[in-house]
């Protein structure tokens, strides 16, 4: 995508970090979620849960234009200015639990670049084992897509129809402070998520972004107050539409016929905005 740099050299880079699970980043999690719960030392932290610690403290002098940190690094430099998170695979092989020193080892597994309808993209894989010990305890892939400016009036694709039907639901009231909260709790400068201004004037958005993190994170937390002793054993998602703050959306789920459950959440105007599927242990 660069005359100078190959892309492809940074398949393969990895990076290892440790770090003692706290209790403080959880209990705000909780309550931000609305949940009358804490995690003591020797508690599982929830699916999901593992992206409040391990956080990118990049100092602030390296910081992108969009809060993010420049490119570069372990990261490759693609040279394209928006970046979201795509969509995540997991298996959750042992719980994490408060009080244990965990390994974190990220690897890029892939680089590809495509020509999309509205332009160039780009999807980075990163490959994430976190373990306790020799034991490995989760098993994630991420995917990052970058992307070019919004063009000025351009259109946004039309996204699918959310399914009508579900087992089970919940209606959630977004805001700056729950994107705040959730910014904060995972050291998350990225500007769509807090400066209006920033989000309408420059990325072209119609208000704050509802980071795709927390809407899988909701989808997580539907499932436990549906099924509050299930154990998730494999969990993936794909994001598909921007939420904005200033609309309300719900998440919901469906039991499959083979025995998988279906996740999703629907925007205020039907769109579907995130697509998952979970397997339980």
């Amino acid at each position: 995508m660069t005359d100078d740099i190959n892309l492809q050299d940074w398949i393969g880079r990895s990076e290892t970090a440790i770090e003692v699970l706290r209790p403080f980043p959880a209990d705000a999690l909780a309550a931000t979620l609305d949940r009358d719960e804490t995690y003591p030392t020797g508690a599982a932290l929830p699916p999901l849960w593992h992206w409040l610690y391990f956080l990118p403290l990049h100092k602030f002098s390296e910081s992108g234009r969009d809060g993010h940190a420049a490119k570069g690094g372990f990261l490759p430099p693609v040279p394209l200015p928006r970046r979201m998170w795509a969509g995540s695979r997991f298996i959750f092989h042992a719980p994490l639990k408060i009080g244990a020193e965990i390994r974190k080892r990220s690897t890029v597994a892939k680089v590809d670049p495509k020509q999309g309808r509205s332009g160039p993209l780009c999807f980075v894989t990163v490959a994430h084992g976190l373990y306790d010990g020799e034991t490995l305890c989760i098993a994630e892939e991420h995917d990052i897509v970058y992307r070019e400016e919004a063009a000025p009036g351009a259109p946004a694709p039309e996204p699918k129809a959310a399914p009508d039907a579900s087992d089970f639901s919940r209606e959630i009231h977004p805001g700056p402070v729950l994107l705040f909260r959730y910014s904060a709790l995972t050291f998350n400068g990225h500007r769509i998520h807090y400066d209006r201004p920033y989000t309408t004037e420059v990325e072209g958005y119609g208000g704050l972004v509802v980071h795709g993190p927390l809407l899988a994170t909701l989808l997580m937390d539907l499932l436990r107050r549906e099924m509050p002793d299930a154990t998730v054993r494999r969990f993936e998602f794909r994001a598909l539409a921007t939420i904005l703050d200033t609309d309300d959306f719900s998440v919901h789920g469906a039991r499959r016929n083979d025995g998988s459950i279906r996740l999703w959440v629907r925007r205020h105007d039907g769109a579907l905005a995130m697509d998952a599927t979970t397997t339980l242990a």
